[in-house]
């Protein structure tokens, strides 16, 4: 087994480059010579007032650099990956906090040994200066039924801590108030992982071995063991087993909640998650508490404290009154802190009506005129046709595509079959064009169905019961032809459909000057047209659509769209002549 791949250029050098390129980003930022501290660039404005200091190993970006600005952190210390910042470093951040004239330095600290040791050596040394200090730490892991004498670990309730405490800061508090708010915050705070997947420090093998379709409870954000290893089950599912284990008051390290509590909820990703996944669990997790009547106050979801590129995500729950709620929507600088709302997430509607539509076209009680049997035939003879070539089609189509060209065709000829079952075809042939390109968007689906409804819809305002001669269509046609090309971006040559329909259309425009008696023959000109610029796609190199992403020596076979057009338009003029 080989070490995870890594965007970095060293792995020595990671952690310094990663922290000169958070404070390079962020105007606020500045970084303190010779230590990893990431310092607010305005230390004047913190004279008179107390000062937060946290930290911690890195790799759990954006904590905790990412909360340093007014209203949360004054500065935060970083070590190694997944190792404590050493005694001096903190030192010096402290020192620094203190001479920029802060009244008191509050270190938080999440509950890990490493970090204990060497935050309290620096606190104690720092004490001995004169300094005012006083140390949070911050232990929230609902994980362990019986918790060791380590205690419980400090996870992403961390920045909940930062959060509040900044705000205290800011509106002036006191060292001693601050720590009294905090403490009794912590008790009523509770957070819970899960992981998909392992991770990996910068040059090492993973952090632990997780079979694909397993999944791990309770680990810690360093890929420490969790309690419980499962199948990968539905997102609802998870985050039910989350919050009952979290909840359960059989653990010691439960979070005690009851209906009617009102929490802030924080969904966490650990590293690798998608947006589209957070959402759904977020979800999930917003509907698991209002069932068992927990008023849901506020939510945070996105990625605030990870574990490198660790698949997962964790919860955090912290019971919130009117105050806490008050301090959580507390404005600040901080660059990872995200923009939230401040209204309550539970009993708000968050549906909004949709507007008035008109009646879809397909809908419509349509009257019957002298065209009416000559287009139904037309509309039956395509839809055998294309039902006829579905398997050619889809075959054409896996040698450039996904293979579906000829079911989506199907799907559009049997919504029409269907539809010509329960309807008389109107009269007017821009009302029967309307119905159809209703009928492909609503049923054909993908570009194939957009492409074809954009075609009918801009064809349809051009011939109506009175203006439906040879001259009416093939203006229809060639502005049903310019939608597409306008808003589908292909042009004839790359290798679309519009190989074989432009060169029709071309054809059909004869119809506007030549005479009644030379129609028919312009009509099947144009099927000749449509045929041959089918046929010619096979040497062309595809410019657009899903086959232009495709070697083009891999694409020899006609386009199946262009196929397509010249056997609709083959089944219309072959319609036509029957009438003869």
């Amino acid at each position: 087994m080989q070490a995870q791949k890594k965007l970095i250029n060293s792995v020595d050098g990671c952690v310094d480059e990663a922290l000169c390129g958070l404070v390079r980003a962020s105007g606020g930022l500045s970084l303190l010579k010779g230590h990893r501290v990431v310092l607010r660039s305005d230390l004047d404005n913190l004279r008179g007032k107390v000062a937060l200091l946290s930290g911690g190993g890195s790799g759990h970006e954006p904590a905790h650099g990412g909360y340093i600005g007014a209203g949360m952190l004054s500065a935060a210390v970083a070590g190694g990956v997944f190792a404590s910042p050493p005694p001096t470093s903190i030192l010096a951040a402290i020192l620094s906090l203190h001479n920029a004239g802060a009244s008191g330095v509050l270190l938080i600290v999440k509950n890990y040994t490493g970090d204990r040791l060497n935050f309290g050596l620096a606190a104690e040394q720092a004490r001995n200066q004169g300094i005012a200090v006083d140390m949070v730490i911050v232990a929230e892991d609902c994980a362990f039924d019986q918790p060791s004498k380590a205690g419980r670990r400090g996870l992403c309730g961390t920045i909940f801590i930062h959060k509040l405490a900044g705000a205290l800061a800011e509106e002036g508090c006191s060292l001693v108030q601050i720590v009294s708010k905090v403490t009794e915050v912590l008790k009523g705070l509770g957070t819970l992982g899960v992981s998909l997947s392992p991770c990996s420090v910068p040059g090492c093998l993973p952090s632990f071995d997780l079979p694909p379709g397993d999944m791990e409870l309770g680990l810690g954000i360093h890929g420490e063991p969790g309690i419980k290893r499962s199948k990968v089950a539905s997102a609802d599912e998870v985050v039910k087993i989350m919050i009952d284990h979290m909840t359960n008051p059989a653990s010691q390290s439960h979070l005690p909640l009851k209906s009617g509590d009102s929490v802030v909820l924080c969904v966490n990703d650990l590293g690798a998650l998608s947006y589209l996944e957070m959402a759904v669990v977020t979800r999930a997790s917003i509907v698991c508490l209002e069932s068992r009547g927990v008023v849901v106050a506020r939510v945070m979801s996105g990625t605030f404290m990870t574990s490198l590129e660790m698949a997962g995500v964790s919860l955090t729950l912290m019971r919130a009154d009117q105050e806490t709620v008050r301090l959580f929507d507390a404005k600040t600088s901080a660059p990872a802190w995200p923009n939230l709302s401040s209204v309550r997430v539970s009993g708000r509607s968050c549906i909004a009506d949709p507007p008035v539509m008109s009646t879809r076209p397909q809908d419509s009680t349509h009257s019957e005129g002298p065209l009416s049997p000559l287009m139904q035939k037309a509309l039956v003879k395509v839809c055998a046709t294309l039902l006829e070539k579905q398997e050619e089609l889809n075959s054409l189509d896996r040698a450039s595509g996904d293979g579906d060209c000829g079911n989506t065709h199907t799907q559009a000829a049997k919504a029409i079959q269907e539809w010509l079952q329960g309807h008389v075809v109107p009269g007017c042939p821009g009302q029967l064009l309307s119905v159809l390109a209703g009928l492909v968007q609503e049923k054909m689906g993908g570009s194939s169905g957009a492409l074809y409804s954009l075609f009918l819809t801009a064809a349809a305002g051009h011939v109506t019961e009175g203006r439906s001669d040879a001259a009416a269509w093939a203006n229809a046609m060639h502005a049903g032809t310019q939608a597409m090309r306008r808003y589908g971006g292909a042009d004839p040559g790359d290798r679309t459909m519009l190989d074989a329909l432009c060169p029709a259309v071309d054809e059909l425009m004869k119809l506007t000057t030549v005479p009644p008696a030379a129609q028919m023959s312009v009509l099947q000109a144009a099927v000749q047209k449509a045929a041959s610029g089918a046929e010619a796609t096979r040497l062309l190199q595809a410019r657009a659509g899903r086959a232009s992403y495709i070697a083009a020596d891999r694409v020899t076979l006609p386009d199946p769209g262009a196929v397509a057009v010249a056997a609709i338009l083959k089944a219309v003029v072959e319609t036509l002549e029957g009438q003869k």
